[in-house]
């Protein structure tokens, strides 16, 4: 399970990127006292536009960064005070992390296997399931800098799970990728979620939103400003579909900055 409270992340911007932003402030809050629960067996998907504040939020819970204010726990462990049993318990992929390109798949599967602990053994038997999945197994020997996009991405998702994680977090896991490629992605998560996983995904994919996640929250300039099941959302805002709903809060949330 994660549980946020009351998340907060300000960053300090040089006068550079006061200038990039177009703003006479010298400070953004990325995340705006932000809370959700997501829990075991259910996927959790987080939603905005880019810059709405997704991706500092997923690695606050990672422990990649540190909250300004609020606190995060995963499984009962706190980011901060209990890190390290948090990257324990955890899966984290994004594509700004990039596994090493002169290496192979099957070197960075089992040189992450065991800096998770993981037996030999474990780590064969994952390997192979994994592997086998997501038809790496072709290419498990290459560089993985001679692989396509899509190759890549299923090598890093197979390295994030090799030491079975019991909460599964990915930023943005199929933005880039082609149909096939990333039909098997969520094929995927469906599955983890069948095993009673947490898994929390952050997108800007209204329709795999809507077919995917059974909980959503939308957030916009770093706020949660709706929350709750597919169907709910659409109650509350009186549309039809997720794209509708995510312009009708996002025109209501402009007007509330102006």
């Amino acid at each position: 399970m994660i549980q946020i409270n009351k998340l907060t992340k300000i960053y300090k911007l040089t006068k550079k990127q006061m200038l990039e932003q177009k703003t006479k402030k010298d400070i953004k809050r990325a995340v705006d006292n932000l809370s959700l629960v997501a829990r075991p067996g259910e996927i959790y998907g987080l939603l905005g536009p880019n810059g709405a504040g997704k991706t500092t939020a997923l690695r606050c819970i990672a422990t990649l960064l540190k909250p300004t204010e609020g606190s995060i726990s995963v499984n009962g462990y706190d980011t901060i005070r209990d890190s390290d049993d948090v990257r324990r318990e955890i899966g984290f992929l994004t594509n700004e992390i990039k596994l090493d390109p002169q290496f192979s798949p099957k070197y960075m599967f089992n040189f992450f296997g065991k800096l998770h602990k993981v037996d030999e053994e474990t780590i064969e038997e994952r390997r192979e399931k994994l592997f086998s999945y997501f038809e790496i197994k072709d290419f498990e020997d290459k560089k993985i800098d001679e692989l396509s996009t899509g190759m890549k991405q299923k090598a890093s998702l197979a390295v994030s799970l090799v030491h079975d994680p019991k909460v599964i977090i990915f930023d943005e896991p199929t933005t880039g990728l082609d149909i096939v490629t990333a039909r098997s992605v969520t094929d995927y998560l469906r599955l983890l979620k069948e095993d009673g996983k947490t898994v929390l995904i952050s997108t800007h994919i209204m329709t795999e939103a809507e077919k995917l996640c059974d909980k959503i929250g939308i957030i916009i300039n770093g706020s949660m400003v709706s929350e709750g099941s597919l169907g709910e959302i659409l109650r509350k805002t009186n549309t039809k579909d997720l794209e509708d709903a995510f312009f009708e809060l996002y025109k209501i949330h402009n007007k509330e900055e102006e």
